[in-house]
């Protein structure tokens, strides 16, 4: 008698097009090369206090819809060159969505928004979006959840997070070392700061893994380490955590245990209980606190689109409302507007 003991699950495997020929069919430009180039490094000098701009982030919760994405690019690229001697601004070009259970899980994975999951296609117009936005001199920060996806997107990412519910991966730990981008470890989605630390410690040291290179196979990958990993403060179950207080105490833990005290603030997620109308409030408490003195706040992170709120994706793509997100609800661009200028003639003060 056989028995079969492999892949007993496996209902159907399509081979995907490798990192590198995807490059070479959506290639970088030498302009763009320069544009993530020196975005990275700018952070890293804001990150090491050698350039006291505070970083925003900011743009929708998640990309599925390109065509608005770049509507709201050119816009935020007015704001970049008008507010630049006071923000770094980059912004979100998310393609991957954690889920708590099951959902949508982002434009790579189902492009067509309609569960047939064409992900050769979703990795390629995400690298297409990618350098579109970059073309127009607009930087771009998205979170790296796969750690196959990377290898075909991240040399047009300038700033990278790992999410709260992979914080504590190894596998994203180690992937985290081995990239040349800057990269924020978000606290624990029950608030806790220590699986973040941990992860920015494990991050800057050489690792050797199992994984994949630019041509698809297999390898062992050697790493020198990450020395721009830091915290993003992102609030939990136990609460908000955007207060000088709290702020503060992650400001201690960091130093206890040998790191950088530089940190990013998330407006959104539990800092505003999912509520964007709450947004605008909690970023201006986190820009006041920075301009009160409170230089370890180097950055900060906004959920914003063309049209503020959320809709449900339903069955029929075609009737979403345009600009408004399919996951997290976000700020609306007046607002965004207005929160931007605001922060540019606080910092300048």
């Amino acid at each position: 008698m056989t028995y079969e003991t492999d892949d007993l699950r496996i209902e159907s495997l399509n081979e995907l097009s490798s990192p590198k020929s995807v490059r070479e069919e959506i290639p970088i430009s030498d302009e763009v090369a320069s544009i993530v180039y020196n975005s990275r490094l700018a952070l890293s000098k804001i990150l090491d206090f050698e350039d006291d701009r505070l970083i925003l982030i900011v743009g929708p919760c998640s990309i599925h819809d390109p065509i608005a994405a770049l509507e709201y690019a050119a816009k935020l690229k007015v704001l970049q060159e008008k507010y630049k001697n006071e923000l770094m601004i980059i912004m979100r070009v998310y393609f991957e969505k954690p889920r708590t259970t099951v959902g949508w899980k982002g434009l790579i994975n189902d492009p067509n928004l309609d569960d047939t999951f064409d992900i050769p296609q979703g990795l390629q117009r995400a690298r297409r979006l990618l350098r579109e936005i970059n073309d127009m001199g607009m930087p771009a920060a998205s979170e790296f959840l796969d750690p196959v996806v990377p290898h075909y997107i991240e040399d047009l990412v300038s700033w990278v997070a790992i999410g709260a519910r992979t914080t504590e991966s190894q596998t994203h730990r180690q992937m985290a070392s081995a990239i040349g981008i800057p990269v924020g470890f978000k606290n624990a989605t029950d608030g806790s700061l220590q699986t973040a630390i941990d992860g920015i410690n494990a991050a800057r040291q050489s690792h050797s893994y199992v994984g994949t290179g630019p041509d698809g196979h297999v390898c062992v990958l050697r790493t020198e380490g990450n020395q721009d990993g830091h915290l993003v403060l992102r609030g939990g179950r136990s609460g908000t955590n955007y207060d000088s207080e709290s702020v503060e105490q992650a400001v201690s833990s960091l130093s206890s245990n040998g790191l950088p005290s530089g940190l990013v603030v998330d407006c959104s997620h539990a800092n505003s209980n999912k509520d964007h109308e709450k947004q605008p409030g909690v970023f201006e408490d986190v820009v006041s606190q920075r301009v009160n003195g409170n230089e370890s706040i180097v950055g900060v992170m906004i959920e914003s689109n063309i049209n503020p709120g959320s809709q449900k994706l339903g069955s029929n793509p075609s009737s979403l409302e345009y600009g408004v997100s399919i996951t997290d609800a976000c700020v609306g661009w007046s607002k965004t507007a207005e929160i931007l200028k605001w922060a540019d003639s606080q910092l300048n003060g």
